[in-house]
């Protein structure tokens, strides 16, 4: 029914048109079913033509329902024999003064069919199901759905709900079975219940992007999976890098892993653009059921959903339901007696419950996001505003340096160039002095201090992280004098480099000072270095020194490989190979290397022997 209809109730779904989800109102017709008797019932207008073909009299169905609804004159038109064409064409909106006198944006056709003889119209029992959605005939439940001005009262049908539903089927068969004929649902929005119910009654799916958050919490709700994928998949197809941050946040709220990780998947290729999203600044404050519902509301809402699933397990003697409860009793048990008074006001936001999701911290704990840290900096300075704002704080340094909380030390402040830093994090007032200064001589000094940060660097490659060994034997005793070991190599496919492998000391546990560099032959250009440390434990392994950023090597092109090192006589490779080729063992696809003498000061290094055993690369 649209909006200023003449009933004056809320339109059924909140979608323009004429109605997609079907037949959503009573007939207005002779044999159709009229509303309950607390709401006006216009009926056609007397006169109408007659014809054969409907036998006199009501059948006992339609005599119940009139008998039902309390309406005589109803009734009286049943039995004349007016047919089920002329009626319902008598009842077209429009034809009735008061439909006439409606606005212009209510006269909206409602497909409308006579009640009576209705199923011989049908020839599936699918078809005979999908007529009865949100429809009055037989319906034996009413759902009042939705808070405030907006409730809609939906009529339903209880064999077909608990058909296809486990929820349903416990709230009317179980052991606590209700009674009510009107039942009350506060948390859930009319047009997802309507489409949970359009599904249930005829296997249809009807979601939207303004809907599809609040079917997805409806179908979990009364446990129906198969809504649920259709849900999943939707937001699957409809993921972009704007909304990634924002789906990514509902997708660990409702414990989608799969869409998670499509999320943060998304992110990682497009780190840039999911940061300047809109979005970005509401993550961990799960916004799905309505912008007034808060986020206390929804988990706890769920977490309810889950102490009635181990209720009506006990109650059914059935351990199957509380199985799947099991992993989420520790943190259900504390939170239960907070979640009924909310269930009954869905608006209140409690602010003293824990955060639904670490959402921006998983984030910032990956390897794998494409952004320099200076954006991330960025980016979760301009998160720490927002979320000040929403816990009514002022945007002071110190309270967004709280609001961050483990998130800060998850940026990578060490991979930062010093005149990133200098320009941006040290003059913020949100780290401290302490860690102001530790930074610096991090970026100035050697041997680098310790830092409370991590100075891993992130790697925005997808796939498996591959690497070859140019050496077949380890010998003993390498020196160093301040000059750079130095090789070149070319490759035969696009890769990029992301470390190298060092040989460490052969006099026990040390740490070096290192130094390492990839240039571009021909022209001399530094691609890529990064001024660093690493420990050994005085084994011939070799140790792992990589880039800030990756480095892409090209086909065909000559690269010269350095790495100066300060620190004791190291272990080095004999037995030097020209070429090594490495092939991958899921596509088998083969990356060449050829390695070339390089010329000038390279303390030592050839093909044949030397440092800079290995090579870490992605293709």
């Amino acid at each position: 029914m649209a909006a200023g209809d003449y009933s004056g109730r809320p339109p059924s779904l909140n979608f323009p048109g004429p109605g997609p989800l079907g037949n959503g109102q009573p007939s207005n017709s002779g044999y159709s079913m009229p509303t309950p008797a607390r709401r006006p019932n216009p009926q056609s207008e007397p006169g109408g033509e007659e014809s054969a073909g409907v036998a006199a009299g009501t059948p006992p169905n339609v005599q119940n329902s009139i008998q039902r609804a309390s309406a005589q004159s109803a009734a009286a038109r049943g039995a004349s024999g007016a047919t089920a064409s002329n009626v319902s064409a008598a009842s077209v909106p429009g034809t009735h003064s008061s439909l006439a006198s409606a606005p212009p944006a209510a006269a909206v056709l409602v497909y409308r069919e006579p009640v009576y003889n209705w199923q011989a119209t049908k020839s599936t029992v699918k078809e005979r199901f999908a007529f009865l959605f949100n429809n009055e005939v037989l319906s034996d439940v009413h759902f009042l759905v939705g808070k405030g001005m907006g409730v809609q009262r939906i009529p339903a049908h209880r064999f077909v709900l608990a058909v296809g539903s486990a929820v349903f089927d416990a709230m009317f068969n179980g052991g606590m079975a209700t009674t009510s004929t009107e039942i009350e649902l506060p948390d859930v929005e009319p047009a997802a219940f309507l489409a949970l119910l359009k599904f249930l009654y005829s296997d249809e799916v009807q979601i939207g992007p303004e809907t599809v958050m609040t079917t997805l919490y409806t179908a979990k709700k009364y446990a129906v999976p198969a809504l649920e994928a259709h849900c999943v998949e939707f937001l699957k197809k409809n993921l972009r890098a704007d909304n990634a941050f924002m789906l990514l946040t509902q997708a660990r709220l409702f414990d989608e892993p799969q869409l998670a990780s499509l999320c943060l998947e998304n992110i990682d290729k497009s780190t840039g653009d999911a940061l300047a999203a809109e979005g970005f600044t509401d993550i961990d404050l799960g916004i799905v059921v309505h912008s007034t519902y808060g986020n206390a509301f929804l988990k706890c809402a769920w977490q309810c959903l889950c102490l009635m699933t181990i209720a009506l397990s006990l109650l059914s003697f059935s351990l199957f339901p509380l199985l799947l409860c099991l992993p989420f009793l520790p943190s259900l048990l504390p939170l239960c007696l907070l979640s009924f008074p909310l269930l009954s006001t869905p608006s209140i936001f409690l602010p003293s419950l824990p955060p639904l999701s670490d959402t921006l911290v998983a984030v910032l704990e990956r390897d794998t996001l494409g952004v320099r840290e200076m954006c991330l900096f960025v980016a979760a300075v301009r998160w720490a505003e927002a979320e000040a704002h929403r816990q009514q704080l002022q945007s002071t340094p110190e309270n967004k340096r709280r609001v961050l909380g483990k998130a800060l030390t998850l940026i990578r402040f060490p991979l930062m160039t010093i005149e990133e830093f200098a320009a941006g994090p040290a003059q913020s007032s949100i780290l401290t002095d302490r860690e102001v200064v530790s930074l610096f001589l991090h970026f100035t000094v050697n041997p680098k201090p310790r830092v409370e940060f991590i100075d891993r660097p992130r790697c925005c490659l997808r796939g498996k992280e591959c690497s070859i060994t140019r050496f077949g034997q380890v010998e003993s005793r390498w020196g160093y004098s301040g000059t750079s070991d130095r090789i070149r190599f070319s490759v035969n496919r696009r890769i990029f480099v992301v470390g190298f492998g060092l040989y460490g000391s052969i006099h026990g546990p040390t740490d070096y000072q290192v130094n390492i560099q990839i240039i571009h032959t021909d022209s001399n250009t530094v691609l890529g270095q990064n001024d660093t440390g690493f420990s050994c434990d005085g084994s011939s392994n070799t140790f792992r020194v990589m880039f800030k950023e990756p480095v892409e090597i090209l086909p065909n092109v000559n690269y010269t490989a350095c790495a100066t090192l300060k620190g004791p006589d190291s272990h080095y490779g004999t037995k030097g190979m020209r070429k090594v080729t490495h092939e991958s063992s899921s596509t088998g696809t083969k990356t060449c290397f050829t390695f070339c003498y390089a010329a000038g000061n390279n303390n030592g290094t050839s093909v044949e022997d030397g440092q800079i055993p290995e090579v870490i690369f992605y293709t």
